[in-house]
């Protein structure tokens, strides 16, 4: 198959309706869950420690810590699943991928606040 046709077919398969987020972020994820029959929401929110592939294959990875625990989650952008993607807070950070929080405990884990709408974190 050629490059052309791939494109084609994921093209179907995006999703349109994705908000703006960037490394650095707080966000809410927002999962459905199927549980026998039963569909639910369930909230994962976190800061966003990474962004990685292009098209139908493009993931992001959540951080939240959990009774003193790291917890890390790695979505799908453009998956079914995800029911919606908020933005609460956004961070300023000087990094493509965020991997040095894990090492962090406590206040040092907070990022600065990016306020107004500017890109460079102004």
């Amino acid at each position: 198959m050629s490059q052309q046709t791939l494109e084609l077919v994921e093209k179907s398969s995006l999703k349109t309706e994705i908000p703006e987020f960037q490394i650095g972020d707080t966000v809410d994820v927002h999962t459905r869950i199927l549980e026998g029959e039963k569909e639910r929401i369930q909230v994962f929110n976190g800061v966003v420690i990474a962004r990685a592939g292009s098209g139908t294959r493009e993931t992001f990875i959540v951080r939240r810590i959990v009774g003193g625990e790291g917890v890390e989650r790695k979505f799908p952008l453009h998956s079914p699943k995800i029911a919606k993607i908020e933005v609460k807070r956004r961070g300023i950070v000087r990094r493509a991928k965020l991997y040095f929080l894990r090492d962090r405990v406590g206040k040092a884990v907070r990022l600065k606040e990016r306020r107004g709408d500017t890109k460079n974190g102004e």
